[in-house]
């Protein structure tokens, strides 16, 4: 059974991954996603970004973020989990170092429903609950390793399936609300 959430803060997710259920190389590459998402038509990202206040992300996530040349989350406010990541680093970020605490710092600041990011970050939201809405684009592109888009969760996450399209170069994207 899935815990009842304490928290008045929701997320929603918007992902891709490979067709073997991993979002990034070992190394945090995702040179294998950029290099197929070109020419692949309308996503539904903006609409989606729009339905949030905040994007919350791990360190890793994050990590990849600054590695483009443009920040890819400009004019978003942006909370980063990290136990390790120095909180003054980037003026772009807020560092919080528990769930609990970014969770605290997105209701004070009235932010209720967050775009969580990052596979560690997806699946503490999904343990506690707070997952209302997941849109996972598949590449048709087999890894065979690299890091998972969910992790262990401890109880099963119900889910319905609102929609699914095909988008360029065979690409597919489905959307799920979680049932309970």
């Amino acid at each position: 059974m899935a815990p009842t959430p304490v928290s008045t803060v929701t997320g929603a997710v918007f992902i891709a991954t490979s067709l073997d259920g991993y979002i990034a190389r070992t190394d945090g590459d995702i040179e294998w996603l950029l290099s197929r998402s070109q020419d692949i038509g309308e996503t539904g990202y903006d609409a989606f970004i729009e339905t949030t206040g905040a994007i919350a992300m791990g360190r890793g996530t994050y990590e990849i973020g600054t590695s483009f040349d443009e920040w890819p989350y400009k004019g978003r406010r942006v909370l980063v989990l990290s136990s390790r990541l120095d909180p003054h680093v980037d003026d772009r970020v807020t560092v919080h170092r528990t769930i609990d605490e970014l969770l605290d710092a997105a209701a004070a600041e009235n932010v209720h429903h967050l775009y969580a990011d990052g596979g560690r970050l997806i699946t503490s939201f999904l343990q506690r609950g707070l997952i209302t809405e997941l849109t996972i684009t598949t590449i048709p592109v087999i890894l065979g390793s690299g890091l998972p888009l969910f992790g262990d969760i401890d109880h099963d996450v119900s889910l319905e399936l609102l929609r699914s399209t095909t988008l360029g170069q065979g690409i597919t994207q489905s959307v799920y609300r979680v049932t309970d």
